[in-house]
């Protein structure tokens, strides 16, 4: 298996700060805390995080 791909959010600004990271999976989304990488991460469903993004993307949330 690959390593999966992190990202930050393009509003977290050029140093990261307080933020999380993001990697897209075939079976979902894994979230992981950007200053504690070595910590446990978060699994969302595919579902899920296609809910969670639309809802941020139309102000719902």
């Amino acid at each position: 298996m690959t390593s999966p791909h992190w990202h930050t959010s393009s509003y977290s600004g050029p140093n990261g700060g307080n933020c999380v990271e993001v990697a897209e999976t075939s079976i979902g989304a894994v979230v992981r805390d950007t200053q504690n990488r070595d910590k446990e991460t978060l699994l969302f469903p595919v579902g899920e995080w296609t809910a969670f993004l639309r809802d941020v993307q139309t102000g719902t949330l």
